[in-house]
């Protein structure tokens, strides 16, 4: 059995319900997951797959309060884990997520699915596709 995290950072909760979808999703295709707020992370060690998540902030960029120094301390061991991304947004159109996927081309991380992202509040479509990408990581 895989055993992958399901790490996030939240202002509104949208990203939060994305992210129990997501760990919803790889436990009902066999994981075992551990769904965790990005402040309680200092490691990813001893697991197969790992999804992060995280809305748009700002111009376009990631939280910087505790995701960003989060994933420092978890990218280098990364590359070599099944990783996928996720978060919401409210405006732009995915700037934020495309930079990101970018960012970890850059430190060797290969992406194993499509980012899902969803504007603002998930819909049943937008919780399906996360749902599918929790799937994709068990």
């Amino acid at each position: 059995m895989s055993k992958a995290a399901v790490i996030y950072w939240s202002g509104t909760g949208n990203t939060e319900a994305m992210a129990k979808a997501v760990a919803e999703g790889a436990k009902s295709a066999g994981a075992d997951v551990v769904l965790l707020a990005c402040a309680d992370v200092s490691s990813v060690e001893g697991c197969d797959a790992v999804a992060l998540g995280c809305p748009a902030m700002g111009a376009e960029d990631l939280e910087d309060g505790e995701f960003l120094p989060m994933l420092e301390g978890i990218e280098p061991s990364l590359p070599g884990k099944k990783v996928v991304l996720f978060g919401s947004y409210d405006w732009g159109d995915g700037e934020w997520l495309r930079r990101w996927e970018e960012r970890c081309a850059q430190k060797g991380i290969l992406l194993a699915a499509e980012s899902v992202k969803c504007n603002n509040t998930p819909d049943d479509d937008g919780l399906a596709a996360c749902r599918a990408l929790g799937a994709s990581i068990a």
